[in-house]
């Protein structure tokens, strides 16, 4: 039986290497391939940290020693100056040629180092193994290559932007191929885009910078993959004197076998099995994580929707909200949150002391994870406000004060100039709006306490720009309520009329993309502090998120996300601040330690140490 056994151009005849690119990279599938960087040994070290400051571009194979054509561990009687079908010759930084061979340079490469780079092509056995169709090979055409506008991470003279490779993938097997390729890092690993291009900087799948258009078949989904074509443009910015690369689509065929035929399964273990979630339509955005975290974040879900007040509220609810609330607030770099129910229309202040706690336990997560925060409340409430934050750093129930504005002009074209710089859909001030225990407007125009009480009067248009907001591009709203009247609950509100006492009146007729349905709103905003903490502990989300450039978080990092988790201590210290600024509990009226009528221990208590403690639970293996 004919066996590919040292790779494909060592053993073909030479005129057999004039073949086009694309014949080689079909006839050697099943071996693992390699993109091949050439430097003079100078560069050489600044050039292996380059690979591994940014691995997943640049997965790093092999480096040779100085003037080796050889590489033993990857292929046998291998020599880098005939073994690619095609190479680049780059002279300061500029491609002067292609050439067949590097036999000319022969002295020249006495003083140089080759390196050996993970290549996506490897990958494509297995996308197939699994029934995944392969467009570019189905049409017979190298795969599509795009420059980026995110970069690498610096390392002395070399610095670039990221190269992807681009499949359309059918949206049903977006799974499979994050869970084919998670498992060969070698060759890139898993996405680290799936949905619009335009995320990434390219504005046309029809002209890419490298290999050749491919074309897409009604619900595929463009999904990317770092691509060590990114090493062409290293050396392109870093001008050296001499250099060579393969030539993008013609690879080394090393020995190695691929991992396709591996009978490891990421479904073996969940914490090596990532799982894709939408998380917006416009623009068309998936996010992943490993199937372990998804677990945990279930849990944290199942928990936060528990019905002490016997409220029925179990009725709204819809499976995997906050993880996809969660996902989306984890790409976002600003976020905009807003609380405050004045059910209390007879008291001043009117406020409940359910939604300011779970608006600052997500503040504060997300401020450690680097995100700018900011507050709008109505104008009314501001000073009170504003001194519950100041408060709640002098006590450590958070690092950094919160930012806080109020929004009182009503209409969409105040909301556009709020939500937006200059008022251009195409410059959002936020990525994500959070409402928590917000009133909502219903479809009469007003709003309502669940006793049918209208409370317009009190509250500002807040609602216009979560109304805004589902129609600017790039702008992600979630909603927190555990009655249905809250601002977001729109989303459900079919069932909030059909099911919830006084729903026909009281219903929010204002949808959010996500509507966290919870026993108490407060339970919903800790949830979402836990599943960001865990999201961005998961190192298949945190790769995808860093788009496989950097290093994954420091233990030092994790330190500082962890200890901005919500804690008993920390939520009894803000209950006690709510109450001395005269906030009332929701249901009783009462000026006491208790939302929504439950006091805060044991009830609320034991619920924020289990949610705690399944942020803090290792995931099992067998999970």
């Amino acid at each position: 039986m004919f066996r590919l056994a040292s790779g494909v151009s060592r053993f073909l005849s030479q005129p057999a290497r004039q073949y086009r690119c694309s014949t080689t990279i079909r006839t050697s599938s099943g071996f693992l391939q390699a993109n091949v960087v050439i430097l003079h040994k100078d560069l050489a070290d600044d050039f292996k940290a380059f690979c591994g400051t940014n691995a997943g571009p640049l997965p790093l194979l092999y480096s040779s020693q100085v003037g080796e054509w050889g590489c033993p561990p990857l292929a046998a009687n291998a020599d880098i100056r005939t073994d690619c079908p095609q190479y680049c010759v780059f002279e300061k930084g500029v491609m002067t040629k292609k050439v067949s061979d590097l036999m000319s340079y022969s002295a020249q490469l006495q003083d140089m180092v080759t390196f050996y780079l993970g290549c996506s092509f490897s990958f494509e056995k297995a996308l197939e193994k699994a029934g995944v169709p392969v467009r570019n090979l189905e049409q017979g055409k190298n795969v599509t290559m795009f420059r980026t506008a995110r970069s690498c991470f610096r390392v002395g003279l070399f610095e670039c932007p990221l190269v992807v490779t681009m499949r359309p993938v059918p949206l049903e097997k977006l799974d499979t191929v994050a869970q084919c390729t998670y498992l060969m890092p070698q060759a890139h690993g898993a996405p680290v885009h799936i949905g619009d291009p335009a995320m990434l900087g390219i504005h046309d799948l029809s002209h890419p910078e490298y290999g050749d258009p491919v074309t897409s078949c009604p619900g595929d989904v463009p999904v990317f993959w770092a691509c060590g074509v990114t090493g062409v443009e290293a050396v392109q910015s870093s001008k050296p004197a001499l250099a060579f690369t393969h030539s993008p689509g013609c690879m080394f065929v090393t020995d190695k076998e691929d991992t396709a035929t591996s009978s490891t399964s990421p479904m073996d273990k969940p914490s090596e099995c990532p799982l894709t979630f939408c998380i917006s339509q416009n623009p068309l955005h998936y996010s992943i994580a490993s199937k372990a975290t998804v677990q945990q974040i279930r849990q944290l879900e199942e928990i936060a929707v528990e019905d002490p007040g016997q409220r029925g509220i179990r009725a709204l609810f819809i499976q995997d909200e906050l993880i996809k609330s969660c996902l989306s607030l984890s790409h976002a770099s600003s976020v905009l949150i807003t609380t405050g129910f004045p059910t209390h229309y007879m008291h001043d202040p009117p406020e409940e002391t359910d939604g300011p706690p779970g608006a600052l336990a997500m503040a504060a997560m997300l401020q450690a994870l680097g995100k700018q925060v900011a507050l709008v409340t109505d104008a009314r409430a501001l000073d009170m406000n504003r001194r519950i934050v100041e408060d709640a750093v002098e006590k450590g129930v958070m690092k950094t004060a919160v930012p806080l504005c109020a929004f009182q002009n009503g209409g969409p074209e105040a909301a556009l100039q709020f939500l937006c710089h200059d008022g251009d859909p195409k410059r959002p001030r936020f990525d994500h709006l959070v409402a928590i225990e917000r009133t909502g407007r219903a479809a009469d125009g007003n709003h309502y306490n669940m006793r049918m009480i209208n409370i317009k009067h009190l509250v500002d248009p807040i609602d216009d720009l979560f109304i805004a907001a589902s129609s600017i591009p790039g702008i992600t709203t979630t909603g927190v309520g555990d009655g249905g009247n809250e601002l977001g609950m729109g989303k459900v509100k079919h069932l909030v009329k059909e099911l919830m006492p006084n729903g026909s009146v009281i219903a929010c007729d204002v949808s959010a993309d996500f509507a966290i349905t919870t026993g108490v709103s407060n339970w919903g905003g800790y949830a979402v502090a836990c599943g960001l903490y865990l999201l961005n502990c998961c190192p298949i989300h945190r790769r995808y998120l860093q788009q496989g450039l950097g290093e994954l978080p420091s233990p030092q990092e994790q330190e500082t996300w962890a200890s901005s988790l919500p804690s008993v201590e920390k939520e009894e210290e803000l209950l006690s601040i709510l109450v001395k600024y005269g906030v009332r509990s929701g249901k009783t009226a009462n000026l006491a330690m208790e939302v929504d009528g439950l006091t805060f221990h044991p009830t609320h208590s034991d619920l924020i140490r289990r949610l705690v403690e399944v942020t803090w639970r290792a995931p099992s293996s067998s999970q």
